[in-house]
């Protein structure tokens, strides 16, 4: 039998930050699973700022009035495949709908980990937390002993870096946020040894009160302001992992991509690399093996801040880029 679905469409493209005008909600139904597909009930969606650039692209964005692309996690209800039997978790990418029909390539059947929630796996277990777990091992390589600045600290990738940090031995972890609120919070429950409120005066003021020693590797989530800060703050021989530049999102006048401190980097030996991370899937094992025993012994946490309800979809999209959001932002259908 034919199952009722609902999924959002992007119907416009934006002209600077997007808003709600932008999406409509589409109920459809989709046909029985045929052989070697499966049916997902999804349970969580997720929502990123890096989904801003995909809408106004008419190359290689979203396709206007189909349902938009984006990461979700749900269970086989119904099966016409062995690789896929009823009740098992998956990860994919088929998006902000309620289901989806699927073949085994088309998703990832996740592991599982009692004791840790399935939304886990679109925050400090799925790409924001990879995201971290990739820039500060693969692309700074932070060693014990070094100092490390996160910027966008109490978003999802920020939380995980923060936490990854300290697993890996970092000596001190300095990060910056929007709100008194979140700089408490990434101080008082996630282990920062000091956060400020970016919106307090110049960020490389309030970077240098922080960490007056200067910091040996920073991973930038906002670029910007913040670049230009950290690289003034930063160590001879230090390294950047630029993950992304909220602070460019569909703002009809962005900052300046490149600081006007660029060539400190030559002059100190500052490695500055980008990176994204689905070029990185095969370290999804290892992020696994290191936080799985300490998600389930509580010494790491998963921060989130989770909509309840899929029309609620829209509304924590435009949070985030807001930031609406502590920890990951999720919409719990």
């Amino acid at each position: 039998m034919s199952v009722p679905f609902r999924a959002v469409h992007q119907i416009a493209r934006p002209t600077g930050r997007p808003t709600a005008d932008l999406f409509a909600f589409v109920d459809g139904e989709l046909p029985a699973p045929a052989a070697g597909t499966a049916l997902i009930e999804n349970a969580f969606l997720s929502v990123d700022p890096y989904m801003v650039g995909l809408l106004d692209e008419e190359e290689g964005g979203y396709p206007l009035n189909a349902p938009l692309e984006g990461r979700a996690v749900g269970r086989v209800v119904e099966s016409r495949s062995t690789a896929l039997p009823v009740g098992t978790a998956v990860i994919h990418r088929e998006g902000w709908r309620t289901h989806a029909l699927v073949t085994p390539e088309q998703v990832r059947v996740l592991p599982e980990l009692p004791g840790v929630p399935l939304s886990a796996h679109l925050g400090i277990l799925g790409g924001t937390g990879l995201s971290a777990y990739v820039g500060l091992t693969r692309v700074a390589g932070l060693k014990p002993g070094e100092d490390l600045f996160v910027s966008a600290a109490a978003g999802g990738v920020g939380t995980a870096a923060g936490q990854l940090a300290r697993l890996l031995g970092a000596r001190r972890v300095v990060g910056s946020a929007g709100s008194a609120a979140k700089t408490a919070f990434l101080t008082g429950e996630l282990g920062f040894d000091a956060a400020f409120d970016y919106h307090d005066g110049p960020v490389a003021e309030l970077l240098a009160a922080a960490a007056p020693d200067g910091i040996d590797v920073y991973l930038d989530n906002v670029g910007g302001e913040h670049l230009e800060a950290a690289i003034g703050a930063m160590r001879d021989f230090g390294r950047i992992a630029w993950c992304g530049a909220i602070s460019q999102y569909g703002v009809a006048t962005p900052p300046p991509a490149a600081p006007h401190n660029l060539f400190e980097l030559v002059t100190r030996s500052i490695r500055l690399e980008g990176f994204l991370v689905r070029h990185h899937m095969d370290a999804q094992q290892e992020l696994y093996a290191l936080l799985a025993p300490h998600l389930r012994s509580g010494r790491v946490l998963s921060p989130q801040t989770v909509l309840d309800g899929f029309d609620r979809t829209v509304e924590a999209f435009l949070g985030v880029l807001a930031g609406a959001n502590t920890g990951k932002m999720l919409v719990e259908i």
